[in-house]
């Protein structure tokens, strides 16, 4: 079980709240917490002081004061207002996961929202009801309005869900649920669209993918170092002790686990050749600096999954602090950081690709014996060569940008919404030229038997096998890199 509101959220427990691995339950702690704050809202919806967001209107019209009998009306007329998202819906799962962060934000007990609408979205998470949201639309400051909107239009029976592949209007899936919509109360919109939930669930998403890109990149740089004969020196701990950056250590500790007991490494140890080129022997700090930003991330990310990031923050039947906590800065400059080292991976990734290619050290020009009438891997490279450059028209930091919105009231905004959407979009390409990486290697790898490799690169080149034959002469290559690609999604290679 895990305590919404209570318990510390991880990028782990998000991901199996999600996949229905651990199950998120409000306790007697948090319930008691939501109830509090709630009561302090309707205290202060009876009073005639002016609160933002409780009893006002929002953003430029914070000086208008609303009476007690239209402060229902007035967050339903928010969500409505504010649903105002373009283009193609975010993947389902990003929506669940950001149900599921709001969730734990509301639990927390400063948001002044009811307990009945809590216990709704968490019938949505349990029951997969997952709202359509479009990914554009969020400037990323006074929270991510426009997903957050869409997100929980169908508590009021507006907007629409996901029902397996097809879209289906709210109305018709709550009454299919016997449930009927929600009125809102004062406060309650507000607590539900102020917050970085998108931004948010985008980083998840991200950290979770790049943890095993990280990973596979390692094993990739491997099996091409071992494929081009280079050397395993660069990868010696006490090189890397004496300029100790964690990421660095970490990759040259997995290195020269994925050299151990590697026949191929220690066949060549008194050649002529004094060094590799750096995309092979500077592994440990780029692939490493790639990691630090990823630590960075995460350690912010874990922060914010535990924050609460709406406006305005219920303190006491007297004080709600109109403050900046749905501000997405924190995450969207982190999140540009992460992008480059994303795009970086790829980019060492493809300089290794052409370095199989060129026919040093006892391997064919283009990795095929048949060259000429063969053209063998040439063309791939292009397709890496591509992506990359796709990457890096990508690491334009959003972050760096802020147009001013809400009449000026909104004068400085993060567009950490893009940040997040561009950081994924990165993290794809990754996948497709670390695929095209693997399948180079593993042709190379075949020109340097009968001498044999370490355990996880032996297994791993066979799943490779298993999906992708050695080239011979020329075919359609098409259907290989699609399955080397599959290989990457679904993570069924080893890298540990």
């Amino acid at each position: 079980m895990f305590k919404y509101g209570v318990d510390t959220l991880t990028t782990d427990k998000v991901i199996a709240i999600s996949n229905g691995k651990l199950k998120g339950i409000i306790n007697n702690e948090a319930k008691e917490r939501i109830i509090s704050c709630r009561k302090k809202v309707e205290t202060i919806t009876k009073n005639n002081k002016a609160v933002y967001g409780i009893n006002t209107g929002f953003g430029p019209l914070c000086d208008v004061q609303i009476s007690p009998e239209e402060t229902n009306q007035l967050q339903t007329n928010l969500l409505i207002t504010h649903a105002v998202g373009v283009g193609e819906n975010i993947n389902k799962h990003i929506s669940k996961i950001m149900m599921i962060c709001k969730v734990h934000a509301l639990c927390q007990g400063f948001s002044g929202v009811r307990l009945k609408l809590i216990e709704r979205i968490i019938y949505f998470i349990e029951n997969d009801l997952l709202p359509t949201v479009p990914k554009q639309g969020s400037v990323g400051a006074s929270g991510d309005l426009a997903p957050l909107s869409h997100l929980f239009l169908p508590l009021i029976g507006e907007g629409e869900f996901w029902i397996d592949k097809k879209i289906v209007p709210a109305k018709e899936v709550l009454s299919n649920h016997d449930m009927e919509p929600l009125e809102l109360h004062a406060k309650e919109g507000l607590g539900l669209i102020n917050g970085t939930q998108f931004i948010l669930a985008h980083t998840i998403v991200g950290l979770k993918k790049m943890e095993y890109l990280l990973d596979l990149s390692d094993v990739s740089g491997a099996m091409s170092i071992e494929g081009y004969k280079g050397s395993a020196s660069p990868f010696k701990e006490e090189l890397h002790k004496i300029r100790p950056f964690k990421g660095s250590l970490k990759v040259a500790e997995r290195m020269r686990m994925l050299f151990e007991n590697s026949q191929n490494i220690t066949s060549h140890e008194d050649c002529e050749r004094v060094q590799d080129p750096y995309s092979m022997r500077c592994i440990p700090q780029v692939h490493g600096a790639s990691r630090n930003a990823f630590y960075h991330l995460q350690e912010l990310a874990e922060i914010e999954m535990n924050s609460v990031t709406d406006n305005p923050i219920v303190l006491s039947e007297t004080e709600a602090i109109s403050g900046g906590n749905f501000h997405g800065q924190p995450l969207a400059m982190a999140l540009d950081y992460c992008s480059i080292a994303a795009s970086e991976l790829g980019n060492i990734a493809d300089r290794r690709c052409y370095l199989l290619l060129e026919g040093k050290y006892g391997l064919p020009r283009l990795l095929t014996k048949s060259g000429g009438l063969n053209s063998g891997f040439m063309i791939p490279q292009y397709t890496t060569a591509a992506l990359v450059t796709e990457n890096k028209s990508l690491c334009f930091p959003p972050s760096a940008d802020s147009i001013p919105t809400s009449l000026g009231q909104e004068d400085h905004v993060s567009m950490g919404s893009i940040s997040g959407r561009q950081f994924n979009e990165i993290l794809e390409n990754l996948e497709k030229i670390l695929a095209i990486e693997l399948m180079y290697a593993a042709q190379a790898l075949e020109f340097r038997r009968p001498n044999t490799f370490s355990t996880i690169i032996e297994k791993n080149h066979t799943i490779i096998r298993e999906k992708v034959d050695k080239l011979e002469d020329d075919r359609l290559l098409k259907d290989d890199i699609n399955n080397m690609i599959q290989l990457v999604k679904t993570q069924k290679l080893i890298v540990k």
